[in-house]
């Protein structure tokens, strides 16, 4: 083991004061109501994000503009938002069914709504952690909208240097520029941006879209224009919360919603009193797992080993998985789309149904016990206490109780690992939950060597549940890993399914004490590895081998 010296200790330490500061701050901000980011309440957190440094966030505390954080944050923050002086944090307030219309990030399932030209609203379905998220990429942007500012005003701010007033014409204007054009624009971009030419033009093209191909354009100036207006007329950005929000955040509302319906969808098909098996995976690989083979005899045959969930995973596969979706409602699978604003959809399996003879599995488990297989989608950070501990309750149908006969809870997902790289695999033995005293160990049913042979290095150990991905730096994550908790990941659900599963299964008596958990991750990034930090890139093609070697052996022991 890597022996810890006196400096690296300090950092971790002051990475975990930073972070716990970070939280306190706000949370203290949400009871407020509101804050300005940029002004004196929004202090505590921009220094501690600039203390703590995350990896994510990249350059955020050097003076160049950070350009692979900014693309992560953009893809998790509603389209547009760069404009807006006013952001509010809404519960479901109904603005759904308004003439407004909903906008939603590319990489965060969450409804936003432009009130007007100057206002945002951003709804909060998914707990705590998801008002983190939020927040800490709020901060991070206009962090950056600050140094922008800096860097294009001149003589005390009575002034613009000549690349600002080039690239202000053309967006004030939404000038049509020719290839040349762009080329000069890109050039003076890079010196306000202090990044090199290249850089710039490659993340010029990460912006593009089909609807306004110099959108990274319009993203810098409108994020310096409302830095310049906050310094010059006074005019600060601020952020609100809903008296709604702050009077529903923690009460599970959403949850309780979403698990009733889908009690009751399972009471409709004589369900109920059924063993069940919950999973909590993606919407496709137990569906292609399962279905696959029998839906498609023709590429099964044609495809060896995971050959056919690649073909499957391809952008232009659509016919083929709706395919294997028609083929697998034919054959036992009930789909529950959310209505309830947890965002996590469901699939309801009834093993019955499934021709055993076109599918990968013996159903030797299965023969008398026909059980049910819940498939829940990912669900994000405290939400997952908050959706499993509702969905392990019984169900209450009059004034009668009808406990769930779970007999296994699954847990597959993506996590940061801090000895390996993407796509790699990781077992864990504990939970341990970030900035608390909480840790959770328990039996896993998943071992190192179920996963051992499928051509990706597999570790087994203790994992961290953080309080949030974004957050993490390197001295901290170091640590871990280096010390006696040999932590060998980082994810932000696994201590609260598993505080869940304890407290159902060992407190309240909602489900047998002798509920099964299996618990697999597969590596999406390395935060200790510079350039294969969550900001790099997804993981393609690499994600396809981990996800259905995980699926097939979860599957596997079901059986």
């Amino acid at each position: 083991m890597t022996k810890i010296n006196k400096t690296d200790r300090t950092r971790a330490h002051e990475s975990t004061n930073a972070i716990e500061k970070l939280y306190i701050s706000m949370r203290h901000l949400f009871s407020r109501g509101f804050y300005k980011p940029m002004g004196i309440s929004g202090e505590t957190l921009r220094k501690s994000l600039l203390l703590l440094r995350p990896e994510i966030y990249g350059s955020i505390a050097e003076e160049r503009i950070e350009l692979n954080g900014l693309i992560y944050v953009i893809e998790r923050l509603p389209r547009g938002i760069e404009e807006c002086q006013f952001i509010n944090l809404t519960a479901d307030e109904g603005y759904s069914s308004s003439h407004f219309e909903s906008i939603i990030p590319p990489k965060r399932r969450r409804n936003c709504y432009r009130i007007d030209k100057d206002q945002m609203n951003i709804e909060i379905t998914r707990g705590r952690s998801e008002i983190y998220d939020i927040l800490t990429h709020l901060t991070f942007l206009f962090i950056e909208s600050h140094k922008i500012q800096k860097r294009v005003t001149i003589n005390e701010g009575t002034d613009f240097i000549r690349e600002w007033k080039y690239l202000e014409d053309i967006v004030i204007y939404n000038k049509k520029i020719t290839d040349q054009e762009r080329e000069v624009a890109t050039a003076h971009l890079s010196n306000i941006l202090g990044r090199t030419f290249e850089e710039v033009v490659s993340i010029h093209k990460a912006f593009e879209t089909s609807e306004k191909k110099d959108r990274f354009f319009h993203l810098i100036y409108w994020l310096g224009k409302l830095a310049i207006n906050e310094v010059l007329d006074n005019k600060k950005r601020k952020v609100t919360f809903s008296s709604v929000l702050i009077e529903e955040i923690g009460h599970h509302i959403y949850g309780d919603i979403w698990a009733n319906n889908i009690k009751k969808v399972l009471k409709e098909n004589s369900l109920l009193k059924r063993p069940i098996h919950i999973i909590s995976a993606n919407m496709h690989s137990v569906l292609n797992s399962i279905y696959a083979k029998g839906a498609l005899p023709k590429e099964a045959e044609e495809y060896e080993g995971f050959g056919l969930y690649q073909l499957l995973s391809n952008s232009d596969s659509k016919p083929l998985q709706k395919a294997v979706k028609e083929y697998a409602s034919e054959n036992g699978l009930i789909y529950i789309k959310d209505t309830s604003g947890t965002n996590i959809n469901v699939q309801v399996i009834d093993t019955e149904k499934i021709n055993f003879e076109d599918s990968p599995y013996d159903k030797v488990n299965s023969v008398n016990k026909k059980p049910v297989i819940i498939v829940m989608d990912y669900a994000f950070g405290e939400q997952a206490y908050e959706t499993m501990d509702e969905l392990l309750k019984p169900y209450k149908n009059s004034k009668k109780k009808n406990h769930l006969d779970v007999k296994s809870v699954s847990i597959m997902g993506k996590a940061g690992i801090l000895e390996g790289g993407k796509g790699d695999i990781m077992i864990p033995t504990a939970h341990i939950f970030e900035g608390t005293a909480d840790n959770y160990p328990f039996k896993n049913e998943l071992s190192k060597e179920d996963l051992e042979g499928f051509g990706v290095e597999v570790f087994d150990g203790s994992m961290i549940s953080v309080l949030g991905t974004s957050l993490q730096n390197k001295d901290l994550l170091q640590f871990f890993h280096d010390s006696t908790w040999n932590v060998i990941g980082l994810e932000m659900e696994g201590a609260h399914y598993q505080k869940a599963i304890q407290s159902a299964s060992k407190i309240r008596g909602n489900i047998s004490k002798n509920v099964k958990v299996r618990y697999a991750y597969y590596a999406s990034d390395n935060p200790l590895e510079t350039g294969a930090t969550l900001a790099s890139g997804g993981l393609g093609m690499t994600g396809v081998t981990p996800t259905y070697a995980i699926t097939q052996k979860i599957l596997e022991q079901i059986f």
